[in-house]
């Protein structure tokens, strides 16, 4: 089932797969983002949160859970040898690509889990004309699922974290012990098509990351902060890169210092940003915080959303939001030449899915102390486009598809050949156990393009953000 969310009336609602949804007052009073569908050519007005009118509107949020006679109910103890409480982990951004399969993956370790999303990821599809190349269910009947098939309730809150009230009330009623921070507009080329989404990545990432630090402060002041930051803002240094601090010798004296940022767009900026105002805070404030700076994720599939074809995720191949070696499979899958932009000497992290959740997951089970920032660098191997091109066009060519490439002319503002050597051993000094691009893996994720190829809109391959031609009217993404 699916919700046109409206400005009409707080409401809770339980979500059932044996009977009609049963409503409930909430009791909540504050703005709230209405994400409806906007057409291609509408302008960006009805997408960005505005705060310069003093009109009042009253929010929805959605406790969604779920029952069914399929699955067994959970049991407890109230004894006092009963096991410890379990943790609670607010995911918040829970229904993007790296959210919602973090929050199965809790979730089914035992971690109760509340999702908070305003759903504006699938806005941003409709806005632009997009569609993920899997079929993804509506969040309240994802959520449904897993219940019917684990009997594990997964909550959702469904506003936007830019509105301190929502939020203020999502964790008063939640009380999370641990944040996960994925509710970001996560795009280098969408933050670079106009002057309107460069003021809304920083406004949405910005200001929604400084709310939760204020609620943990006011309510919440021992929960721990896990926020997904970017390697993207480190740019690419001709040193090494460390992870997070650097030890210099300046002048004759020592000092461990942050170590410097080089961010490429206004999503890496808005980046940039968030780890000043968190590290700002964790010093001031005392709060715990583990900065994730991740690397470029590849892959759909985890051990919870193969469980059903409702849990799927998201898998992006357009030019806005798709990943490149994610892109480049969909490519090869239908035949279109893999696109290389500029030299192709570009060298990233990479990591899988899998071992996104891994991480995660490692973070909140080894907290921060009061007052620590901090930072992991988030990946497990380093590839250059090239390189993955290469290692694609071997795995298609195994499938009997015809792999070819094809060099575009750079969109970004980005150094195409280049030093990169990221340090990466705290994650792993944590335990990670990292699933390796291997041939078995590029053969799965190279079958699963080739099953949903036929959803594929070619005309969304080639890319149409130029970074240096971002001006001030707002762009129309027709196709």
């Amino acid at each position: 089932m699916a919700y046109l969310l409206s400005a009409s009336c707080p409401l809770a609602i339980s979500l059932t797969s044996s009977s009609k949804n049963s409503v409930k007052p909430f009791g909540l009073n504050q703005t709230f983002f209405n994400p409806q569908p906007l057409s291609n050519s509408s302008s960006l007005k009805g997408l960005l949160f505005q705060e310069t009118k003093p009109k009042r509107r009253r929010s929805c949020v959605f406790l969604a859970t779920a029952t069914s006679q399929q699955a067994p109910p959970e049991t407890s103890t109230n004894n006092n040898n009963s096991p410890s409480k379990p943790k609670r982990v607010m995911v918040i951004g829970g229904d993007g690509y790296c959210g919602w399969a973090t929050a199965l993956h809790l979730s089914k370790k035992n971690y109760e889990v509340a999702i908070v999303d305003n759903l504006v990821r699938r806005l941003f599809d409709h806005q632009l004309g997009l569609e993920s190349l899997t079929p993804i269910a509506s969040i309240h009947d994802r959520i449904s699922r897993w219940k019917a098939l684990t009997g594990k309730t997964i909550e959702l809150y469904v506003g936007d974290i830019c509105d301190f009230e929502f939020l203020a009330d999502s964790f008063n009623s939640f009380e999370p012990d641990s944040v996960v921070h994925f509710g970001e507009q996560r795009s280098a080329p969408y933050s670079m098509i106009d002057r309107s989404r460069a003021v809304f990545t920083q406004h949405n990432n910005v200001i929604g990351t400084l709310n939760v630090l204020f609620a943990i402060k006011e309510f919440r002041e021992e929960c721990h902060l896990v926020k997904l930051g970017t390697m993207g803002e480190y740019g690419t240094p001709n040193i090494d890169i460390e992870e997070g601090y650097i030890t210099i010798t300046h002048n004759g004296r020592t000092d461990t210092l942050p170590y410097p940022k080089q961010a490429s767009s206004f999503y890496h900026l808005s980046k940039v940003h968030d780890s000043h105002n968190i590290a700002f805070t964790c010093k001031a404030w005392g709060i715990r915080a583990t900065d994730l700076n991740q690397g470029v994720v590849y892959g759909v599939k985890t051990d919870e959303t193969e469980m059903h074809e409702e849990l799927r995720n998201r898998l992006d191949y357009d030019a806005v939001f798709g990943t490149a070696l994610n892109r480049f499979c969909v490519q090869a899958a239908v035949g279109h030449p893999l696109t290389v932009y500029g030299k192709g000497g570009q060298t990233r992290g990479y990591l899988d899915i899998r071992d996104t959740v891994q991480c995660v997951e490692l973070a909140i089970a080894n907290p921060a102390k009061a007052g620590e920032f901090r930072v992991f660098n988030q990946f497990t191997e380093q590839f250059s486009v090239n390189e993955l091109a290469s290692l694609v066009t071997k795995a298609g060519l195994k499938l009997g598809l015809d792999v070819t490439k094809m060099t575009v002319p750079n969109p970004r503002v980005e150094a195409e050949e280049h030093y990169y050597n990221a340090k990466h051993t705290k994650l792993m000094e944590l335990g990670l156990e990292p699933h390796y691009l291997s041939e078995s893996l590029l053969d799965s994720l190279l079958n699963f393009a080739v099953q949903f190829r036929d959803r594929v809109d070619k005309k969304q391959i080639m890319p149409s953000v130029s970074w240096k031609k971002i001006g001030v009217k707002t762009k129309s993404m027709n196709p």
